[in-house]
C-alpha cells in the first residue's frame, strides 16, 4: 500500500509482509521491497534513537546505500513532519571474511565513539553473515548493549546467521570463538535483494535450507528434493522479468516469488522455533548445528575460497555418514541427502570436483583428517574427547532433540580419505546375514525400462549410488518420466511417458557411470526433436572408456553421432533431425562389452521399424547380462526373439510398466561378504541372491567358493557359505569367469591365500573386458597383490595368482592399497586384509559409494572387522620399480653377445652370471652336441624347458644374470615361463642383433651345433622374432655398425659403448638407477627436430643439450624423407619404421647420458605423425618402454591407459595439446577436467595451450600454482610468441630449443633465455661460487666456471677465496648468497667438519673438492675421481685399449690425489691395481685402506717390478719432475694419465708418448672434474666445450 502526507514527498511503498514469531515477538519480517516498510516499522514500533548507524560493505553500499538513505528521509518526513530527523550514519567496510575480526570491531567502536554515539543509538546490519555477525557483536558490547536490526542480503544469512542472536568475530584459532548472544529487535528479509544474488551464493544459502529440512520436517525435505530446478529458477530467474515493485503486495507476486517466500520462510520458521525454545544453545538449538561441526573445520582450512554453505553441505553428508555408521540412518537417506545437496550445486565430499576446482590440489592436501580433528577440538561443540554431532534417525527426524556425543575415533574414520582394516581374530564367529544393496545392473535397467514405459511403477530396493543417480537425473532431464519417493525413500515411484523424450536444456554429465553412458548413448536418439543436439559427457576416466563399437553401430544405422574429443569415447554429440532411431538390421561388435548390446535392446521397441540385432566381431562377452536385459524387457511387456546364437529380433511397441518391481540385491557385491566367510572360516548368508537370480555373479558361490573348499547351500533365493578352517582354501587349477567377470577380483584375493592344496596357482580366464573397466582391473590386481608378496601373471584374458600361506604374506607395515577409484578393488582387498596379520590400508574409502556406500559399516558392524580411519601418505605411483634381487634373463640369437654382455652386467650388479646352456650340460651330464647327436633336438628342448624352470624358480631365481640359448623361445612352455618371470617383476631382455654380424660370427663358431642345412640363419631369425617379442619385457639393440654410420662395418670402440649402455638398461630395468630428472625445481628437456639423430653427431649434441636435464626424441619428425608419404598401416612399412626408430633411439642412447623423452606427436596435437596410424603409434610407445626410455609422452586418449598400465619403470607424461587455445583455457572447467583425465593415465601431466593474450600466461601460472606439486608434477605452458613467459614460469620439464635447432613448437625458447628471464623477474637470485685454498692465484677455475654461467644465462659468479685457515670460510658458507664451492689444498680434509653430509665417494676418498648447497644444507662431494674416470673412459674409446674389467692399472704416488685415482679405478671395475710410491710405507697404508675395493691391490717396490705385470692404465699423481720412468713399463698398448697440468709434459707422459701410448694431460682432468662440478651445481648438462676452450686459452702451451 502507499501513503502520502505531503505534496512534495513521494509515496511510501509499504509492503505486505509475512511475520514469524521468535522469542515471543513477531520479529522476523519477510516480503519484497521492504525499504520503506523497514524505516516505518523502526520509527513506529521501536524505541526512538538519536542516531541510526547503518553498517554495510562496499559491494552492497553501491547497490543499496542511497536507497536506504532516501527511504530514511521519506519515512521520517511522512511520520514526523516538521520534526528534525535523527542522524543516519553510514559505515562501509571491505567485503569478505577478513573484516570479521577483533580489529575491525574495534575500528567500528572507535568510529562510533568519535561520532558521539550514545546508548540511544540503533545499529543496523545490512549484509550477509559476515556483516551480521560482526555488527551484532558491536551492538552487544557498545555502551553495554544498544538496539540492533538485521537486514540480511544473502540467502544464507536469511535462513541462518541472522536468526537467533548469535554474534561473533573470528580469531586465528578458529571461527566465531569470541562473541555473544544479542537478539536483534527486527530481522527484515527483503527477498527482492536476492535478484542480484550470484548462483554460487544461492547454493551457499541452500545448504542451510536443506540442512534445516533434514533435521526437522520430511515434508519440506521432499519439496526441496523434488523442486530443485523450480526453486533455483525462483531465486535466480524468478524476479528478473518482474516489474520494479512486483511482489510488494500479495496480489502482485509471481508464482516464482511465492515459491521463494515459502522456501525461505519455512526454513526461518524452524530456526525461530528452535531458538525460542533454547535461546542459549543448551540443548535443542544444537540441532541447528547439523553439518557445522565438521563443516566449520573444513571451512577453517579452506576459507575464503570455499564458502560457508559449501563446507556445511559436505559436513551434512559426513555427519549423516556418522549416523549410518552407528546404525541409525539408512543408505537411502544418506544418498537422498547427498543427491538433494548436489541438485543445488553444492559439494558433498571433501575432494568434490567443486572444491578441487576452487582450491587446487596443493591446497586440498591440507585437508588432512588430523588437522580437521584439531580444529574441531577447539570448537564450542566439543566435550572432552567427544564431539557433539547431530545424529539423524531419518530425513526430517533426529535421534535426540539435541546433539549427541560421538567418540573422536568414529568421526576420524568418517572424515579420513582412507580406511585401515585390521585382521579379524581367529575365533569362532556367529553366522551372520548380510543384505547387499540392489543390483547396479538391474537398477539401471529398471530405471530405463520404467522411464520409457507407460504407467506408474514402484521400484523397490533400488540401488542408491552415484551410477543410478546419474541415470535417473539424465532420464528426468530428457523428460522421460516423473518420479516421487515413498517409504522414506525406500521406494521410487516412476511414471513413464511412453518413450516421449525431449531435448535436455544442458549436456548430460554422466560422471564415471559406464552403464549409464552406454545405455543413454542409444536412448538420446529417441528424442523427438526436429533440430538441435544433445551432448553426453563424463569425467576423466569415463572419457577414456571405450564406446566405439556401439557408436559405430548406431552411426551405421543412421544416427547422427559425432565425437567431440577422442575417437571411440565420450563426449558425444547426438544430432536431432526428426528421424529418431531408425532400427532395422543392426550389426554390432560385442566382444568388449555386453552393455553395447543391452543399450540397443532396451531402446529397440521405440525404433522406427523392428530391429534385427546381429552380434559380430568375435566371441560375445558377458552373455548372461544380455540374457538379463531380455528377461527384464519381458517383465515390462516386450518379448525379444533369439533367432540364432548371435541374432535377436525385437518388435516395435511400448513397455507397459508393472505396478511394482523389486530389484535383486547386487550379486557382484554379494561376493564380498561371502568371500569374508570363505577366507575367515565363518558363515554368512545373503538372503536375496540364489540360483534363480538374473545375474551371472550369483554363480560365484557354487562355481568358485565350493571348489575352493567352502560349504555352499543355495536355494532359488538365498545363498549361505561356510568357509573351511582359516588357511585351507584350495587353488583353482583353471576357471573361466566370463559369465561373472566382475567377480574375478574377489576370486583373485581368495586365490592369493588358497594354499591348501598341492598346486597353489589359480588360473582365472575369460576376463579380457576387465582391462577396460573403471581401471585396468587385471593390472591393478597384479600391482596391489604384489604389495602382499603375492606373485601374479597379467594375461590378455586372465590372471594367474600364486598363493602364499597366511604366514608368508608380507609382514611388517600394513600394505597400502591403491584402489584406482574402483569400488570393486577396494572391497575385495578389504576382505583380504581381514586375514593379513598387519591388516591393510585402503587408500580411497569413498570409492565404494558407486555400489555399496555402507560397505565399511557392514564390514565393521556386521562382519566384525576392526576398522579405523587412515590418512594415506602421498603415493608415488611413478615407481613400479622391479625388485633388484630378481634374476635378469637374456634371450636372443646365438652370436648376439648374450654371454659377453651378461658377464659385464653381472659384474656391474655384483651378481652371478649363469649360462643356461652350461647349466643344462651340468644338470644332464652331457654336452649339448652329445644330447642332440644321441637323442635329437626334441630331447634337447625338453631338457631346456626343465632346466629353465629350475633356474627361474629355484636354483637361480634371484641374484643372477642368466643368458639363455638362442632357441629357448621355440617352446611354448619356455615362452610361458619367461613371461611369468617377467610378471614377477624381473627383466627379461631380448638382445636384437645386426644379423649380418651374427651370420658372420656363426660361420666361425663351431662350439654349438649348426642350424639345419635347410635353415638359413635369416629365416630362423624371422621365425623367432615374434617369439622373442612375446617372451621379453625389455629389448636392447646390439649393432656395432650403428656407431660407425656404415651398416656393414663395426665402429671403432663400439663394443665398449654397447656394453656401457647395456649395463644402463639393466640398472634401469632392475630399478637400481632410474636416471630420472629431479622435478623439485625448474628443469628442461631439449627437443630434437631433425629427421635423424646422426645430424647432431659428433659435436652438436653435446652443445645443444647444455643446461638441459633430458632430451626429447620426436619420433614423428624422424625419417621425414625416407618415409615421406609411406603407408604406416602397411605391416612391412610399419616394421621398417619401427626398426629405424629403434636404431635412432640406440644411437641417441650411445651418445648421451641424459634421460630420453620419447614422443610420437600426432597431427591433431601439433605434430607430424598421421592419425590414421594409431596402431603403430601405440606400438612405438610400448616399444619405447621396452627399450628403457625414461619418459614416454602419451597423448590423453583411449589408448593412454593401456600404455600407462604397461609402463614398467618408465614414467608416462600424459599430454594434451591445444594448438589454437580455443579448447584448453586455463580458467575453464575443461582445463581441470583434462588434468584429471591425464593424471589417471600419467605420472607427469603436460598441458599445452596457445596464448592469444598476455592474460593467458597469468591464468596458466595460476593454474600451475593450484595444481602442480612434486608428487603430482605438471608441465603447463602456452605456445606462441605471446606465451613465452609461460615457458619461463613452467615449474618443471620445460621443452626448450637451442640456436643449433629448429624450434619444435611456436614460441619455444632456449635454456639460456629462460635463465635470463627468470633472473630479471627475481626468480633466479644471483649466487656466489668460490675456490677455497692456497695458493690459487693462477687457477683457471674462475675462467672456466664463469664461462659456463654466462653460456647458460645464469646470473652467478665464481671467484677466488684464498685463505690458509679454514675458519675464515665460515662466514662465506653461512651467507645467504653462497651457492657452492671448489676446494683445493690445504682444505680438502679440514673443510669436512663444516659440512652437513658427504657423498659416498667423498667419504671413501676422505677428501672433499666440491661443496653443493642442497635444500639449505652443505653437501660435500668429490669430482676429482670423476675427472679421472671420464678421461680414462674417453681415452679407452679413442685408443681401443683393453676393457677395464680385464686390465691391470698402476697408480704412481700415495698422497691425497692417489686416493681419488684408486676410487676412480674401482668405479671403472679394474680388478688388479698396483701402487708405487717412493715411500713404500705410505703406499702400503693406502693399499691396506682400499684393498676391499679390488680383487687384487698390491704395492710394488719399483716401476720395473710393475712393468712385469704389463699395466694397461697408468695414473701419475706426484708432481716430481725427476721421476725415472722405464720404457719397459709401456710394453703393451695403453693409456697414461698424469694429474699434474704444469708442466704439460711430465716424465711419465714423455716416456709414454715415446712408446706410442695414448696420453691424457692433467689439464684434461681439471676440465673434466670442473664439468662435473658445474653439473652438480646447476643440475643440468654443462657447456663442456666452452669450459674447455676457456681453460685451454689460459694455458698457451696447450
Amino acid at each position: 500500500m502507499s501513503t502520502d502526507s505531503s505534496p512534495n514527498a513521494r509515496s511510501l511503498q509499504i509492503a505486505e509482509v509475512e511475520r514469524i514469531s521468535i522469542l515471543g515477538s513477531e520479529s522476523i519480517v519477510c516480503g519484497f521491497h521492504l525499504v520503506d516498510y523497514i524505516w516505518t516499522d523502526i520509527f513506529t514500533n521501536l524505541a526512538a534513537a538519536s542516531t541510526y548507524v547503518l553498517i554495510t560493505d562496499t559491494n552492497l553500499a553501491a547497490l543499496y546505500a542511497d536507497k536506504y538513505k532516501e527511504g530514511f528521509a521519506v519515512a521520517w518526513a511522512h511520520l514526523r513532519p516538521g520534526v528534525v530527523a535523527p542522524r543516519l550514519l553510514v559505515r562501509v567496510l571491505p567485503p569478505g571474511e577478513t573484516s570479521k575480526s577483533r580489529a575491525t570491531k574495534s575500528e567500528i567502536e572507535d568510529w562510533m565513539l568519535a561520532q558521539k554515539c550514545t546508548r540511544d543509538t540503533l545499529v543496523m546490519a545490512l549484509g550477509g553473515g559476515v556483516i551480521g555477525d560482526l555488527v551484532g557483536f558491536v551492538a552487544a558490547t557498545f555502551m553495554r548493549g544498544v538496539p540492533f536490526v538485521q537486514v540480511p542480503t544473502s540467502l544464507l544469512a536469511m535462513v541462518d546467521s541472522s536468526i537467533g542472536g548469535k554474534t561473533a568475530v573470528d580469531t586465528p584459532a578458529g571461527k566465531n570463538l569470541v562473541g555473544s548472544f544479542w537478539q536483534p529487535k527486527r530481522i527484515f528479509m527483503d527477498m527482492a535483494v536476492l535478484s542480484t544474488l550470484p548462483p554460487r551464493e544461492f547454493s551457499n544459502g541452500m545448504a542451510e535450507v536443506v540442512k534445516t529440512a533434514a533435521i526437522w520436517t520430511a515434508e519440506e525435505f521432499d519439496v526441496l528434493e523434488a523442486g530443485a530446478e523450480d526453486i533455483r529458477a525462483a531465486v535466480l530467474e524468478g524476479q528478473k522479468d518482474s516489474e520494479d515493485m512486483a511482489g510488494l503486495t500479495i496480489a502482485s507476486r509471481s508464482e516464482a516469488q511465492s515459491l521463494l517466500l515459502r522456501v525461505i520462510s519455512a526454513s526461518a520458521r524452524v530456526k525461530a522455533y528452535v531458538v525460542t525454545h533454547d535461546e542459549r544453545e543448551s540443548g535443542m538449538r544444537g540441532l541447528l548445528n547439523f553439518g557445522h561441526t565438521i563443516g566449520h573445520a573444513i571451512e577453517a582450512v579452506l576459507s575464503p575460497q570455499v564458502l560457508h554453505g559449501e563446507c556445511v553441505a559436505v559436513g551434512c553428508v559426513l555427519e549423516a555418514e556418522v549416523a549410518r555408521r552407528m546404525g541409525h540412518l539408512g543408505d537411502v537417506s544418506v544418498a537422498r541427502l547427498a543427491r538433494c545437496l548436489r541438485a543445488y550445486g553444492l559439494p558433498t565430499a571433501m575432494d568434490d570436483a567443486i572444491i578441487r576446482g576452487l582450491v587446487g590440489e596443493e591446497r586440498l592436501r591440507e585437508l588432512r583428517p588430523q588437522r580437521l580433528m584439531d580444529v574441531m577440538s577447539v570448537d564450542k561443540k566439543t566435550v572432552g574427547s567427544q564431539k557433539r554431532l547431530v545424529v539423524l534417525k531419518r530425513l526430517g527426524e533426529t535421534l535426540e532433540m539435541k546433539p549427541t556425543n560421538i567418540d573422536d575415533s568414529l568421526i576420524l574414520e568418517v572424515v579420513s580419505e582412507g580406511v585401515r582394516v585390521a585382521a579379524v581374530a581367529e575365533v569362532k564367529q556367529q553366522a551372520v546375514t548380510v543384505v547387499p544393496p540392489g543390483s547396479k545392473s538391474i537398477s539401471n535397467r529398471a530405471l530405463q525400462l520404467a522411464a520409457l514405459g507407460r504407467g506408474t511403477c514402484r521400484i523397490r530396493n533400488l540401488l542408491h549410488s552415484d551410477d543410478t543417480q546419474v541415470m535417473l537425473a539424465a532420464l528426468q532431464a530428457m523428460g522421460a518420466c516423473s518420479v516421487a519417493w515413498e517409504d522414506d525413500g525406500a521406494t521410487l515411484v516412476v511414471t513413464g511417458n511412453g518413450g516421449q523424450l525431449q531435448r535436455p536444456d544442458a549436456e548430460l554429465y554422466l560422471g564415471n557411470a559406464g552403464t549409464a553412458a552406454r545405455f543413454l548413448s542409444t536412448t538420446v536418439n529417441l528424442i523427438d526433436a526436429q533440430d538441435g543436439s544433445t551432448v553426453l559427457t563424463g569425467n576423466a576416466r569415463m572419457k577414456l572408456r571405450p564406446s566405439g563399437p556401439l557408436v559405430d553401430a548406431l552411426r551405421a544405422n543412421g544416427c547422427g553421432i559425432e565425437y567431440l574429443e577422442r575417437e571411440g569415447s565420450l563426449p558425444l554429440r547426438v544430432q536431432h533431425a526428426g528421424r529418431g532411431f531408425p532400427g532395422g538390421h543392426i550389426q554390432l561388435a560385442a566382444s568388449i562389452s555386453s552393455q553395447y548390446v543391452s543399450s540397443i535392446l532396451l531402446c529397440a521397441p521405440y525404433a522406427q521399424e523392428p530391429v534385427r540385432l546381429e552380434l559380430v566381431g568375435g566371441k560375445v562377452i558377458s552373455q548372461l547380462y544380455i540374457d538379463m536385459t531380455i528377461a527384464m524387457m519381458a517383465q515390462f511387456g516386450c518379448q525379444v526373439e533369439r533367432i540364432s546364437a548371435n541374432e535377436y529380433l525385437i518388435p516395435t511397441g511400448a513397455y507397459e510398466n508393472p505396478a511394482e518391481y523389486v530389484v535383486e540385491s547386487d550379486a557382484s557385491s554379494a561376493t564380498y561378504p561371502l568371500a569374508f566367510a570363505a577366507i575367515t572360516g565363518s558363515t554368512c548368508t545373503v538372503p536375496n541372491i540364489g540360483s534363480a537370480s538374473l545375474q551371472g555373479d550369483a554363480r560365484f558361490a557354487v562355481d568358485v567358493l565350493r571348489p575352493m573348499g567352502c560349504t555352499v547351500e543355495q536355494t532359488a533365493t538365498s545363498t549361505t557359505v561356510t568357509g573351511p578352517p582359516r588357511g585351507q582354501l584350495r587353488a583353482l587349477a583353471e576357471i573361466d569367469m566370463e559369465p561373472m567377470t566382475d567377480a574375478f577380483l574377489t576370486a583373485a584375493v581368495l586365490a592369493a591365500v588358497a594354499a591348501g592344496g598341492e598346486d597353489r596357482v589359480t588360473r582365472i580366464r575369460g576376463i579380457a573386458n576387465q582391462h577396460v573397466k573403471e581401471c585396468d582391473r587385471i593390472e591393478a590386481m597384479c600391482t596391489e597383490l604384489a604389495k602382499f608378496g603375492v606373485e601374479t601373471e597379467n594375461l590378455a584374458d586372465g590372471i594367474n595368482v600364486h598363493a602364499r600361506v597366511l604366514s608368508e604374506l608380507k609382514a611388517g607395515e600394513a600394505p597400502s592399497v591403491h584402489c584406482y577409484d574402483d569400488h570393486r578393488v577396494a572391497m575385495c582387498f578389504s576382505v583380504l586384509a581381514c586375514v593379513v596379520e598387519s591388516g591393510a590400508e585402503l587408500r580411497e574409502r569413498r570409492c565404494v559409494g558407486k555400489t555399496w556406500p555402507s560397505w565399511w559399516d557392514v564390514l565393521a558392524r556386521d562382519l566384525g572387522a576392526p576398522i579405523s580411519g587412515s590418512d594415506p601418505a602421498p603415493e608415488t605411483r611413478s615407481d613400479p620399480v622391479k625388485a633388484e634381487a630378481t634374476s635378469v634373463v637374456l634371450i636372443g640369437m646365438r652370436g648376439v653377445g648374450k654371454t659377453t654382455l651378461g658377464r659385464a652386467a653381472a659384474m656391474a650388479l655384483n651378481r652371478e652370471f649363469v649360462d643356461l646352456d652350461d647349466f643344462l650340460e651340468r644338470e644332464v651330464g652331457q654336452t649339448i652336441p652329445e644330447i642332440i647327436n644321441r637323442d635329437g633336438w626334441a630331447a634337447f628342448r625338453e631338457h631346456e624347458t626343465r632346466v629353465l624352470r629350475t633356474a627361474l624358480t629355484q636354483a637361480h631365481a634371484t641374484g643372477a644374470v642368466i643368458a639363455c640359448g638362442g632357441g629357448v623361445v621355440e617352446g611354448a612352455a619356455n615362452r610361458e615361463q619367461l613371461r611369468a618371470h617377467a610378471g614377477r617383476g624381473a627383466a627379461v631382455i631380448c638382445l636384437t642383433p645386426n644379423m649380418e654380424h651374427v651370420a658372420e660370427y656363426l660361420s666361425r663358431d663351431k662350439t654349438r651345433p649348426a642350424y639345419a642345412v635347410t635353415s638359413d640363419i635369416h629365416e630362423v631369425y624371422a621365425r623367432r622374432l615374434p617369439l622373442y617379442a612375446e617372451s621379453c619385457n625389455y629389448e636392447y639393440l646390439v649393432d656395432k655398425a650403428l656407431l660407425s654410420g656404415d651398416e656393414n662395418s663395426e665402429g671403432h670402440g663400439a663394443w665398449t659403448l654397447i656394453e656401457r649402455d647395456f649395463i644402463r638398461l639393466v640398472q634401469f630395468a632392475t630399478g637400481r638407477e632410474l636416471n630420472r630428472v629431479d622435478l623439485r625445481g625448474p628443469s628442461f628437456f631439449v627437443s630434437l627436430t631433425a629427421p635423424s639423430v646422426r645430424e647432431y653427431l659428433p659435436a652438436k649434441l653435446e652443445a645443444l643439450t647444455a643446461g638441459a636435464q633430458a632430451i626429447e626424441l620426436r619420433v614423428d619428425l624422424l625419417g621425414s624423407s625416407e618415409f615421406a608419404g609411406a603407408d604406416f598401416n602397411d605391416a612391412r612399412v610399419a616394421s621398417s619404421f619401427s626398426a629405424f626408430v629403434h636404431r635412432q633411439f640406440a644411437l641417441l642412447r650411445h651418445n648421451s647420458r641424459l634421460p630420453i623423452v620419447f614422443t610420437v606427436r600426432t597431427q591433431a596435437q601439433g605434430g607430424a605423425f598421421p592419425a590414421s596410424a594409431d596402431t603403430l603409434r601405440v606400438q612405438l610407445l610400448r616399444s619405447a618402454i621396452q627399450w628403457g626410455a625414461e619418459y614416454v609422452d602419451v597423448e590423453v586418449d583411449a589408448k593412454a591407459p593401456e600404455v600407462y598400465a604397461k609402463r614398467q619403470n618408465s614414467m608416462v607424461i600424459a599430454s594434451y595439446h591445444d594448438t589454437t587455445g580455443e579448447r584448453l583455457q586455463w580458467d575453464s572447467e575443461f582445463a581441470t577436467e583434462i588434468l584429471m583425465r591425464a593424471r589417471a593415465c600419467g605420472d607427469v601431466v603436460k598441458l599445452i595451450s596457445f596464448a592469444r593474450t598476455w592474460d593467458d600466461n597469468t591464468k596458466c601460472q595460476q593454474f600451475v600454482q593450484q595444481h602442480h606439486s612434486t608428487a603430482m608434477p605438471l608441465i603447463a605452458l602456452n605456445m606462441g610468441y605471446t606465451g613465452q613467459m609461460s615457458r619461463v614460469l613452467c615449474p618443471c620439464l620445460t621443452p626448450v630449443t637451442h640456436p643449433l635447432l629448429a624450434a619444435a613448437a611456436p614460441g619455444q625458447i632456449s635454456v639460456r633465455q629462460i635463465h635470463q628471464a627468470r633472473s630479471l623477474l627475481g626468480l633466479l637470485p644471483p649466487q656466489q661460487f668460490y675456490l677455497f685454498g692456497t695458493p690459487i692465484a693462477h687457477s683457471p677455475s674462475p675462467c672456466m666456471h664463469n664461462t659456463a654461467f654466462a653460456a647458460l644465462g645464469l646470473p652467478h659468479t665464481y671467484e677466488l677465496k684464498e685463505t690458509s685457515t679454514v675458519d675464515a670460510l665460515l662466514p662465506v658458507l653461512e651467507h645467504p648468497s653462497f651457492g657452492g664451492a671448489s676446494v683445493t689444498i690445504p682444505h680438502k680434509q679440514s673443510i669436512i667438519p663444516m659440512l652437513d653430509t658427504l657423498s659416498p665417494a667423498a667419504q671413501r676418498i676422505g677428501a672433499v673438492n666440491t661443496i653443493i648447497v642442497q635444500n639449505g644444507h652443505l653437501y660435500g662431494d668429490n669430482t676429482d675421481y670423476l675427472g679421472i674416470v671420464g678421461c680414462l673412459q674417453q681415452a679407452q674409446l679413442s685408443a681401443h685399449t683393453r676393457a677395464f674389467n680385464e686390465s691391470v692399472a698402476l697408480v704412481i704416488g700415495a698422497g691425497g690425489t692417489s686416493r681419488a685415482a684408486l676410487y676412480a679405478l674401482h668405479t671403472l671395475r679394474v680388478p688388479h691395481v698396483l701402487i708405487y710410491n717412493r715411500t713404500q710405507a705410505r703406499a702400503q697404508t693406502l693399499c691396506d685402506e682400499f684393498s676391499s675395493l679390488f680383487s687384487n691391490l698390491a704395492v710394488v717396490d719399483s716401476l720395473d717390478a710393475a712393468s712385469t705385470l704389463q699395466p694397461t692404465y697408468i695414473v701419475g699423481t706426484i708432481p716430481a719432475s725427476d721421476l725415472c720412468v722405464p720404457d719397459s713399463l709401456f710394453n703393451t698398448h695403453g693409456v697414461a694419465l698424469d694429474m699434474a697440468y704444469k708442466p704439460k709434459w711430465t716424465p711419465l707422459l714423455e716416456s709414454a708418448s715415446r712408446r706410442k701410448w695414448h696420453i691424457v694431460h692433467g689439464v684434461s682432468v681439471l676440465i673434466e672434474q670442473g664439468i662435473h662440478q658445474m653439473e652438480k651445481w646447476t643440475r643440468g648438462v654443462a657447456p663442456s666445450r666452452a669450459m674447455g676452450d676457456a681453460v685451454l686459452a689460459k694455458y698457451s702451451e696447450f
